[in-house]
């Protein structure tokens, strides 16, 4: 009976969507892969900004920006493919709608706040956004990753979100040192703030 309903079914399924679904199984370690080296390109420019081998510069802001772009569009791109999906309760689901959108707000927000994404060499930014939150940018990562992963409920997708989470929490934790040496009034701040 089974068999004969999947045979009726598949006389309505044109053939191109069998290839779309082959070509997705076959793209996702790919998106997987691209994410995993950005987020390790930009872990590395980090450590390496941290350790004072290199300074922030138009040239590692292209790096940047460049390596954060392939970071953001394969993660987006990765969730939806994630072949291990499950379904999850809609209340999650619409939590990871909410983050999504939250992290995008809160982004700009802090963006717009600063006009800058790197190599920033001015006092240090308390107004704002920043009045209430340090580090809003990683923040709104850390909801874009939390946000799509719930949303489109992929198993890897799921595992990958809380490694990236943990990496871009030591993204902070590296900038946290930089910014306690560059401030004498960080510390300060650091009380009066969250995250």
């Amino acid at each position: 009976m089974q068999l004969m309903l999947l045979f009726q079914l598949s006389e309505y399924i044109p053939i191109n969507h069998y290839k779309t679904i082959s070509m997705q199984k076959n793209f996702f370690p790919t998106l997987v892969t691209v994410c995993i080296i950005a987020h390790m390109v930009r872990t590395a420019y980090e450590v390496l900004k941290h350790k004072k081998v290199i300074t922030a510069s138009r040239l590692s802001f292209i790096i940047v920006f460049t390596d954060m772009l392939l970071l953001w569009a394969s993660w987006f791109a990765l969730n939806p493919l994630d072949p291990s999906r499950t379904d999850l309760p809609c209340i999650i689901r619409y939590f990871g709608i909410f983050f999504i959108l939250a992290g995008v707000v809160v982004f700009f927000i802090s963006l717009f706040t600063i006009k800058t994404l790197e190599n920033h060499k001015g006092d240090l930014i308390t107004h704002g956004i920043y009045s209430r939150v340090r580090h809003p940018m990683y923040l709104g990562f850390i909801f874009w990753l939390l946000g799509m992963s719930l949303f489109h409920g992929g198993i890897i997708s799921l595992v990958l979100c809380i490694v990236f989470i943990a990496n871009v929490l030591f993204w902070r934790y590296l900038e946290e040192k930089e910014l306690e040496e560059r401030f004498p009034e960080y510390k300060n701040y650091k009380t009066k703030t969250l995250f």
